[in-house]
């Protein structure tokens, strides 16, 4: 199950390829944002990103690299709640995942099954028969999924990698993202364009970032700032102990 990890960790790549900006912001109101610099637009906006307690991002396109196309569609927080899912894209199949507390829920479809465990995956998946596979977020097996519902994984990525600025910072028209006003900030980084959409209102927060070029062609929305995940969680009558599907966990050392 490391496809939301891979999925989350890009999202946290394109963020701090784009808004690892020079620092030293200068002091502006709140509603001038538009007349700073593009290297002080992408400083308030990685500042204001990492202040979040919870957000929804959305990734989807072609990475490039080698890397499949897939799409992660997820909540999460800094209590490591989350819930979402990840499309592996073309057929290759998509698990729904839930994390509340120290549970974890995960539903992959047929195609997922077929694709990604083609021994044994159609006996898994009549195990299932339609249901969610519960576990423990103490399980070694489900760590990956653990990790990547962290908000505070995804931002220690971000805080991390901040000061190593590199590349070409230029400033675009303010352009309309989803009905939000935005001033693009576009870092040109080697044979890509990394492109942020920082909220002109409010608290700055980018609320769309672009990675062009070099056989990438993929996107990342930000959206529910702030806002609490859904706590909604399948009921015992939806549930399938992961042990039934994967057996006993291993011994932790």
């Amino acid at each position: 199950m490391t496809a939301q990890r891979i999925a989350t960790r890009v999202a946290a790549c394109a963020t701090v390829a784009v808004l690892a900006g020079a620092g030293g912001t200068v002091a502006q109101a709140e509603d001038d944002i538009e007349s700073l610099p593009a290297e002080q637009i992408a400083d308030r906006s990685r500042d204001a990103l990492l202040d979040v307690r919870s957000l929804h991002l959305r990734a989807r396109g072609d990475l490039g690299e080698n890397r499949s196309s897939m799409t992660v569609d997820l909540s999460l927080d800094r209590s490591g709640n989350c819930a979402g899912d990840v499309d592996l894209g073309k057929g290759k199949g998509s698990v729904e995942i839930i994390k509340r507390g120290d549970s974890v829920w995960l539903k992959p479809d047929s195609d997922f099954w077929k694709n990604q465990v083609p021994v044994g995956g159609s006996t898994f998946e009549s195990v299932l028969a339609g249901r969610y596979m519960k576990g423990s977020a103490s399980d070694t097996r489900l760590r990956p999924v653990v990790e990547a519902c962290d908000l505070d994984t995804f931002l220690e990525l971000v805080s991390d990698n901040a000061e190593n600025a590199a590349g070409t910072f230029t400033k675009g028209k303010a352009a309309s993202v989803d009905g939000v006003r935005t001033v693009p900030v576009t870092r040109t980084l080697g044979g890509q364009e990394l492109t942020a959409y920082v909220d002109t209102g409010g608290a700055h927060y980018p609320v769309r970032i672009t990675v062009k070029g070099d056989g990438a062609d993929a996107a990342v929305d930000f959206s529910g700032f702030d806002e609490p995940v859904p706590t909604a969680t399948p009921s015992k009558d939806e549930t399938v102990d992961v042990s039934a599907v994967l057996g006993r966990a291993p011994a932790q050392s």
